[in-house]
């Protein structure tokens, strides 16, 4: 038998007692077998995060920050590699597990960045009034505390960085949880981590199973929880710690609208690619994949037409082959999933375009039009390579469609008028209006997160950073301003 890949434990690797196996979602084939961390582990682990709290916060910017550099070179070196094994324990296509590390080198950069130039301070001269006269107040940003990193599967090494990337810029020590179907690429950042100079405790990678996970989410010594996940997980958490220090990435049903102007032949090539791409390049597992096209009357049945053609010509197959746009989900028991929701659309008098069928983790990428409102895909967030087509009249029915939803992440609005996209950031109740684009448009540097059901607080290398932090204000006195 193999050794088991090993987690870290306060910045050394580790084996438990026993071990799960991480399995390809394309072929059933075991990509490798990891360990899983005791009890006495685990609280070794919050037991080093809590005594380096201190010294990790004093650590001068340029440690954290040439740390933060080294990771984002060796992301860059070993690109290959690591797309390989994101798309081997996820089932990605390569494509887009290379823009995935593509995009976490960049995460490490800007926090190498942001770490040299956060907390300078805010000085503010207090003699506006006459008892403030020789006072001047200086605010700095200080460490809530050891963050419970939280990541989910879909993008196993990405939105770990987001985690992990700020906590380090800070210099708060951060204990991540992978997913259990995706750690290997968490696991592997770590050996990058183990190359640098980062005080020991100040990170751990611990893949600890779901089942084990409330008592560590209690855990005082770990004031901090950046969860990222569906809805329904993310707020028990919350509700079961409520004087913790929440922040919460969850789900949406993410819509595409595409308004009168949108018009012309060029302009609805571009906007069926981007609708038929981001709604299947992740298998459709994106909070942010497209999941509703709002269309006006008046362009929407040469758009269905695109779309439609555009979504068959989408290239399914083995992930690992450099032609494939759309691999399998994370697992069967999703695709299954998908496909009783597609079944409970059309029961109840949706009509099907194209796609439909399931086999084994792998769904067929699927249109549906006249989507009844009690149908499930009209209100949750499917995860899948599915999308709905709606008739609207107008911008008002448009932002009305899209308004009504108990999830509020993004919005892609496909239109030239300055002022309809100044209506649409006024108007729509998400976090993200991208014009002239699909939804799923996140740069991430910018602020992401959203409203309503899909969360609180927002990611982003600066905004995490802010989070995991509190203003502590310095007032000196009797100085000649």
């Amino acid at each position: 038998m193999s050794t088991p890949t090993a987690f870290w434990l306060a910045g050394r690797p580790a084996t438990g007692e026993d071990t799960f196996d991480v399995v390809n979602p394309y072929d059933g084939s075991v990509v490798a077998s990891v360990g899983v961390p005791t009890p006495a582990q685990v609280e070794e682990a919050v037991a080093a995060a809590k005594s380096v709290e201190a010294e990790f916060a004093a650590t001068p910017a340029h440690v954290r920050a040439a740390a933060l550099d080294h990771v984002s070179k060796r992301l860059a070196e070993r690109t290959e590699e690591i797309a390989r094994l994101i798309t081997a324990e996820n089932g990605k296509p390569v494509k887009w597990a290379r823009g995935e590390v593509g995009r976490a080198v960049s995460v490490f950069r800007w926090a190498a960045e942001e770490a040299r130039r956060f907390n300078s301070g805010e000085a503010q001269r207090l003699d506006t009034d006459a008892g403030g006269t020789g006072r001047l107040a200086l605010t700095r940003r200080f460490p809530r505390g050891s963050v419970l990193g939280i990541a989910p599967f879909n993008f196993p090494l990405n939105l770990v960085a987001h985690k992990v990337a700020p906590a380090i810029a800070v210099g708060t020590p951060i204990i991540l949880k992978p997913a259990p179907a995706t750690p290997l690429s968490a696991l592997l950042l770590g050996e990058i981590l183990a190359e640098t100079e980062l005080p020991a405790g100040s990170w751990s990678v611990l893949t600890v199973p779901n089942d084990r996970m409330p008592a560590l989410v209690r855990d005082e010594r770990l004031p901090v929880i950046s969860f990222t996940g569906s809805d329904r997980v993310g707020y028990q958490i919350m509700d079961s710690v409520p004087r913790k220090h929440t922040t919460l990435e969850l789900g949406g049903n993410a819509a595409a609208v595409v308004l009168a102007d949108w018009s012309s032949e060029e302009d609805l090539e571009w906007a069926a690619n981007r609708i038929a791409t981001f709604s299947n390049y992740q298998g459709g597992q994106s909070c942010i994949s497209v999941q509703r096209v709002v269309a006006d009357a008046s362009v929407y049945d040469r758009l269905v037409e695109k779309v439609v053609a555009k979504v068959r010509a989408q290239v399914t197959g083995d992930p690992a082959d450099d032609a494939t746009d759309v691999g399998p989900l994370v697992d069967e028991k999703a695709a299954e999933r998908v496909e009783s929701w597609v079944e409970d659309a059309l029961g109840k008098g949706a009509k099907l375009l194209t796609g439909g069928r399931r086999d084994g983790a792998a769904y067929e990428p699927t249109v549906l039009a006249d989507l009844p409102a009690d149908a499930i895909i009209a209100t949750e967030e499917v995860f899948g390579p599915v999308l709905s087509l709606h008739k609207v009249d107008g911008a008002d029915e448009a932002f009305a469609v899209v308004n009504d939803s108990r999830f509020g992440l993004q919005c892609g609005v496909f239109t030239h008028d300055l002022q309809t996209a100044f209506r649409a950031h006024r108007e729509l109740e998400v976090g993200g209006v991208v014009i002239g684009e699909a939804p799923s448009y996140r740069a991430d540097q910018m602020p992401y997160g959203g409203v309503k059901d899909s969360g609180v607080g927002r990611e982003g290398v600066k905004y995490a950073m802010e989070d995991y932090t509190y203003e502590r204000v310095l007032v000196l006195t009797g100085l000649a301003l």
